[in-house]
C-alpha cells in the first residue's frame, strides 16, 4: 500500500510498514518538512497515498474523494502507544478497503467515515 506519514508518526512506525512490504513516504529531513497541511493532502490526494497522521484537523477532508485517512488521537500519547495502535488498525481494514475510508482511533473507541465520492 502506498502511505505517507505525518511528520508526528513515529520513526519505528515508518521502519514496521516498510518491513511489511509498504511504500511509505515520510518527508521528515527532507525539502518538504514542515509543508502547511493543505499541501500535505495535495501530495497525499496526488501520490494516491494513504495518510497517517495525529492531526485531526484531516477530519476535514473526510467528504472529498481521497486514498484513505488514518487519524490517531489519544489521551496521552507517546510513540508506542501510536505505533501500536496504526499497526493494529492497518492489520484489521483490508488494503483495498481504504479509499475513501476516514478512520479515527482513539484510546478504546475507533469512529469509521466513508465518503460517497470516488
Amino acid at each position: 500500500m502506498n502511505i505517507f506519514v505525518d511528520e508526528n508518526i513515529p520513526s519505528m512506525t515508518v521502519k514496521a510498514l516498510r518491513e511489511q512490504g509498504h511504500d511509505v513516504m515520510d518527508i521528515r529531513g527532507t525539502k518538504n518538512e514542515g509543508i502547511p497541511d493543505d499541501e500535505i493532502w495535495e501530495l497525499t490526494k496526488r501520490e494516491k497515498r494513504l495518510l497517517i497522521t495525529t492531526d485531526k484537523g484531516f477530519g476535514k477532508y473526510r467528504d472529498q474523494s481521497h486514498y484513505g485517512i488514518l487519524i490517531v488521537r489519544l489521551r496521552k500519547p507517546n510513540q508506542r502507544r501510536i505505533h501500536e495502535r496504526i499497526i493494529n488498525t492497518l492489520l484489521q481494514i483490508s488494503v483495498n478497503d481504504w479509499r475513501g475510508l476516514v478512520v479515527m482511533v482513539r484510546d478504546t473507541v475507533k469512529s469509521v467515515w466513508k465518503t460517497t465520492k470516488s
